[in-house]
C-alpha cells in the first residue's frame, strides 16, 4: 500500500512566511528557511513554498528565498509563485527547488506544462488549482446560507484567488494531466484557512478523474480531516499550514494519530 504524504506549506509575502482565512486576513508566521527546517525536522514529508503575491505584482518568484529555505532541507522541495516560463523554471531548480508549482500561467499558455515537463521530467512539475465552489445568491449578489453548489460547478481561481478564469475545476485537471502534469495541488478557497475539514467532495472528484496523484489543501484543523480526506476524499497526499506554523501539531504527532486510525504513513525517525 502506498503511503500517504504529509506536506507543509509555506506562503511567503516579501520574504516572510503569512497565513490567512480564505486568502485573506493575512498574518505574519516566521521565516520560511526557519519554518521549514521545523517542519521537516518533526516529520513533514514534503515543503511546499508558494510566493503567493508574485503574479499579482508581476514579478519573478524571490529566488534568494527559494535558496535560503533549500539550504536547510533534506526532504523534496516545491516552489511556485512568478513561473511563467521554462526558464524561469529553470532559475528556480537551479535555486534548489525539486519541483515547481504551476497555476496562472499554466491556465494563460497550457502549452508552459509539457515545456518543463520536457526538459525536468512530468514529476517535477505540479499543477495548482485554487477552487471556489460557488454559493447560491440573492438578486443582490450577497450569499444565501446553505450548501456549496455541485462539484461540477466549482470553479477555477487565479492570481492568488483574485480572478475568475470561467473553467470548471474537474475538466481543468483532466487537461492539465492530458498536458504532462505530475501531480495536482487542490485547494479549496472556501475551505481554506478555516479548520473544518478538507472539501472532501471535491478532493475526491477530482481525484477520480485524474491518474497522477491529487494534494487536498484548504481546511486542516484535526488528524480526523486529514484521515476523513485520505479516505472520503482519495487524496494521495494533503497539505496543511497554519495548523503547523501555530503549534497545533507537528507532523510526527499527525503521522501518529494517523496511523492509530489505520492510515498508511512514513514514520519519521
Amino acid at each position: 500500500m502506498l503511503t500517504k504524504r504529509i506536506i507543509a506549506c509555506l506562503d511567503v509575502r516579501g520574504g516572510r512566511v503569512v497565513k490567512g482565512v480564505q486568502f485573506v486576513d493575512i498574518v505574519d508566521a516566521g521565516d520560511p528557511a526557519e519554518l521549514a527546517h521545523r517542519h521537516a525536522a518533526a516529520g513533514a514529508d514534503e515543503i511546499v513554498l508558494l510566493d503567493i503575491t508574485a503574479t499579482h505584482e508581476g514579478r519573478g518568484t524571490l529566488l534568494e528565498t527559494v535558496r535560503r529555505t533549500a539550504a536547510k532541507l533534506f526532504v523534496p522541495f516545491t516552489v511556485g509563485g512568478g513561473v511563467r516560463t521554462a526558464e524561469d523554471a529553470e532559475a528556480v531548480f537551479t535555486a534548489g527547488a525539486d519541483k515547481v508549482s504551476i497555476n496562472s500561467a499554466a491556465i494563460a499558455r497550457p502549452e508552459l506544462i509539457g515545456e518543463i515537463g520536457a526538459s525536468f521530467g512530468a514529476q517535477a512539475v505540479i499543477v495548482a488549482i485554487d477552487a471556489r465552489r460557488a454559493k447560491p445568491t440573492h438578486r443582490d449578489g450577497t450569499a444565501m446560507n446553505g450548501a456549496p453548489m455541485p462539484v461540477e460547478q466549482a470553479e477555477v481561481y487565479v492570481a492568488g484567488g483574485r480572478k475568475r478564469t470561467g473553467l470548471r475545476v474537474v475538466e481543468w485537471a483532466r487537461e492539465a494531466e492530458a498536458r504532462g502534469a505530475g501531480e495536482i495541488l487542490l485547494t479549496s478557497m472556501d475551505t481554506d484557512g478555516m479548520r473544518e475539514g478538507f472539501d472532501c467532495e471535491l478532493t475526491a472528484a477530482v481525484s477520480e478523474a485524474v491518474q497522477i496523484p491529487v494534494i487536498a489543501s484548504g481546511g486542516a484543523g484535526s488528524a480526523e480531516h486529514f484521515a476523513e480526506v485520505f479516505g472520503r476524499g482519495k487524496a494521495d497526499a494533503a497539505l496543511a499550514a497554519s495548523i503547523f506554523h501555530f503549534g497545533v501539531t507537528d507532523s510526527r504527532e499527525l503521522k501518529g494519530r494517523l496511523q492509530r486510525a489505520g492510515v498508511s504513513v512514513r514514520l519519521p525517525c
